[in-house]
């Protein structure tokens, strides 16, 4: 997903969604240096996911062993 930066309001950024409505994004979760205009892309990392399921299930099952 792309949002673009419109503008910064307090602690919040706000962006233009792909349907072009608009949502307040913490600027916490804003890159360092972005700007109004910035294009920024949210994803989903499907190797970090698999790999913390992954650990997530040894761990319980650590847990779980008697």
């Amino acid at each position: 997903m792309r949002v673009i930066i419109d503008r910064f309001e307090g602690d919040y950024a706000v962006v233009e969604l792909e349907d072009r409505s608009t949502a307040n994004l913490p600027r916490s979760l804003v890159p360092p240096g972005a700007k109004e205009g910035d294009v920024l892309l949210i994803e989903i990392d499907k190797k970090a996911t698999a790999e913390r399921k992954k650990r997530i299930r040894e761990l319980m099952e650590e847990l779980w062993e008697e």
